[in-house]
């Protein structure tokens, strides 16, 4: 290993503290410190402008942190750092000096990873060939910032990528796409409010590597779920490339969101890190602790337990890592302003041993915490070890991506037999999955697109998978994805198939919005964006995963009928109630039921109706003078109430209304069949009278009279 090359040294060095860990300015110097319990010693090494670094023996070691104060180090001072310790694979330890180390408490990076070896082999100097850390400056002017604090029940996410969003968007000026400022954009939080939504779910922006195995193949890791900095915005999203400029461009974003009324949610990889398994590269956590950061096979400690798919799992039996993922999670929300996180595969921070325990200690901690316990929590409930589907089974605080939400309405309205009941259950907010945690409707995270799987518009276009890009033989992404291509594999110009997916494409947004539970749409199925049948864009930074734009004027009625669907929803409370149905009368005795299920003749569906497994149609009364649940000041909720009228069937069906007790006359409010969503015709349609339904189509129908 090369010797430091000697630079000017800062003037004194002084014990500093233990905590805060990582690199703190205080507007006069800057603390650093570092948890190591395998170090024999520690070395900080300061980076200047021209690679050449000083290193400063941290001396101080309090619980195994080691530490020290430097007066007038200043924000934008690069900095690592080497640790002197035990390396024996076989037994786990794999401290090597030669690397320099990424501070996992790091705010803010700089530089590259380069192209050669060297973090990948014992006794290479990483010097140059690594990202550094980068002091940061934690002022900022809030300008009287608050969170929107929205409650699950009024929300409505967006699943985005921060690239994807703005890097060909007209009005977003060049410099700034692809950029946190390009999403705090006007042109792009207008489109957000314009439809209606509460909650922006950003994909990864922690800090995250490009793996070397995707260079090599002239692709990158573009979703970004390979993260080795959990405190640190990533810094290609920053427009600006001076030091820490990620930091202030992702708080001016979210101070840009919050002035409009949108909540931050971080899709966050707490699960593994960028360092993958025994033959990756050695950035940080493994040259620092390795034992203590990662799950080690218990006979077999050179390799790594991997839950995740990816090569190695955090180790949450450890209290430092624990807290670690605690602190960041803290530092989020208290200093970045974000309102809530995505945990994802949520289901491996609940191994404590081997099988998933919902109860563990990492779940006790959030609960406990006076920050984190307060946001929106979301799981994705599921890993890729043995047991880890877990949906439903998470504590009460947390909600759920729903899954079988996903897969039951999928199923419906492809025309799959036996899926009346379960779909029943779904569209009512899913109680059989949540109700008995003491959870309500909002615990259910509805979605029937996200990032991992077709777009709404590729859902409707392709019975398999076309991955062909990403250089895998077509091998990777899911092969199950209850799609229907409607008639014809991909592009087609038959009139025909392109009206049946138009179709299906508004019957599973309405279905979406008109769900009990909170819906979360994927950025740009609003206007049919396409991946050309890819359902795994992980690797594809390119015009194959971004927003096409132009989409909106293509696709103009879609995007209407979205925020058609979007707005009803907002504007009725029965669809987005704050707790279960019961299926007992409305408060007043002259009405009926909460809820109510109809057969297309009219009559109440029985126990026969709900097992004939080749139903395909069903009506759904939702009556609004029956919602319990009192409002935020304890007044009653009253809305109107609509009947939902359901045919999956390849044929137009008559639907015959319910009686006069469920209401005397009916109106159109959402059509399905009609590209903009609006009603065909003004008629009102009095109670027992037939409505005529067309093939594979929702109608809407509000209560008049």
């Amino acid at each position: 290993m090369a010797p430091a090359t000697p630079i000017t040294a800062p003037p004194g060095v002084w014990p500093g503290t233990a905590y805060p860990l990582g690199a703190t300015y205080d507007g006069a110097g800057t603390n650093f410190s570092l948890f190591s319990e395998v170090a024999r010693r520690v070395e900080l090494c300061l980076i200047d402008e021209e690679n050449r670094e000083t290193r400063i023996p941290l001396d101080e070691v309090d619980g195994y942190v080691w530490h020290a104060y430097l007066p007038g180090i200043s924000p934008g001072q690069r900095y690592g750092f080497r640790v002197h310790g035990p390396f024996d694979p076989a037994r786990g330890l794999r401290c090597d000096p030669s690397k320099l180390l990424l501070d996992p408490y790091g705010k803010g990076f700089e530089g590259d990873f380069g192209a050669d070896v060297a973090p990948y082999n014992h006794g290479r100097n990483t010097l140059g060939h690594t990202m550094t850390g980068v002091v940061i400056d934690p002022f900022f002017d809030w300008a009287g910032d608050r969170a929107p604090e929205r409650p699950y029940h009024e929300t409505v996410i967006y699943e985005a990528h921060v690239k994807g969003m703005t890097h060909t968007h007209p009005q977003v000026p060049p410099r700034l796409r692809g950029t946190f400022a390009g999403m705090a954009h006007p042109a792009i939080i207008e489109h957000l409010v314009r439809l209606g939504i509460t909650a922006i779910e950003l994909m990864p922006v922690h800090q995250f590597l490009h793996d070397r195995i995707l260079l090599d193949r002239g692709l990158r890791n573009y979703w970004g779920y390979n993260s080795f900095g959990y405190f640190a915005p990533h810094r290609e999203y920053a427009a600006s490339k001076t030091p820490g400029a990620a930091v202030t461009e992702f708080k001016a974003m979210v101070r840009a969101f919050h002035a409009a009324g949108i909540e931050v949610i971080l899709d966050v990889v707490y699960n593994h890190t960028a360092e993958g398994n025994e033959f990756g590269p050695t950035l940080s956590f493994r040259g620092i602790d390795n034992a203590a950061y990662y799950r080690l096979v218990d006979d077999d400690p050179q390799h790594y337990m991997d839950y995740t798919g990816t090569g190695n799992s955090l180790n949450v039996r450890h209290p430092h890592t624990l807290q670690l993922i605690m602190d960041s999670l803290r530092y989020w929300v208290l200093e970045m302003h974000v309102d809530g996180f995505r945990f994802d595969l949520a289901a491996a921070l609940a191994r404590e041993l081997h099988d998933v325990d919902r109860l563990s200690t990492f779940f006790d901690l959030v609960h406990q915490d006076p920050v984190v316990s307060q946001v929106k929590l979301i799981a994705e409930p599921w890993d890729v070890g043995e047991g880890g589907y877990q949906v439903g089974n998470f504590p009460a605080a947390w909600t759920e991506w729903n899954g079988k939400y996903r897969d039951t309405v999928r199923d419906y309205w492809r025309g799959q037999p036996a899926a009346l009941g379960e779909f029943a259950s779904r569209l009512t907010g899913s109680s059989d999955l949540y109700e008995t945690t003491g959870r309500r409707p909002g615990a259910s995270i509805n979605f029937v697109t996200a990032h991992d799987g077709f777009t709404l518009a590729d859902l409707v276009s392709y019975n398999d998978k076309h991955n062909e890009a990403n250089g895998e033989g077509n091998q990777d992404g899911e092969t199950w994805n209850r799609s229907w291509n409607c008639g014809a594999e991909g592009p087609t110009h038959d009139p025909g198939v392109l009206e049946l997916r138009a179709r299906q494409s508004r019957n599973l947004l309405a279905t979406l919005m008109l769900s009990q539970g909170t819906p979360m749409l994927l950025h740009g199925d609003e206007i049919g964006r396409t991946q050309q049948g890819n359902n795994n864009v992980y690797c594809q930074d390119s015009a194959l995963s971004w927003m096409d734009w132009e989409l909106m004027h293509t696709n103009s009625d879609l995007l209407e009928f979205t925020r058609r669907a979007v707005a009803l929803r907002a504007a009725h409370p029965v669809f987005r109630r704050r707790r279960f149905f019961d299926g007992r009368p409305a408060p007043t005795h002259d009405h009926p039921d909460d809820i109510a299920w109809f057969t297309p003749g009219g009559a109440a569906m029985n126990d026969a109706d709900w097992e004939n497994g080749f139903t395909r149609a069903l009506t759904v009364f939702l009556n609004g003078d029956g919602i319990r649940e009192p409002g935020p000041r304890g007044e009653r909720i009253t809305d109107d109430s609509f009947l939902l009228c359901f045919n999956a069937h390849d044929e137009s069906l008559a639907f015959t209304l319910p009686d006069a007790d469920h209401g005397n006359s009916w109106s159109v409010s959402l059509d399905c069949s009609t590209p903009t969503g609006a009603p065909a015709t003004e008629t009102d349609h009095p109670a027992t009278a037939t409505v005529q339904v067309p093939a594979r189509c929702l109608l809407v129908l509000r209560r008049t009279a």
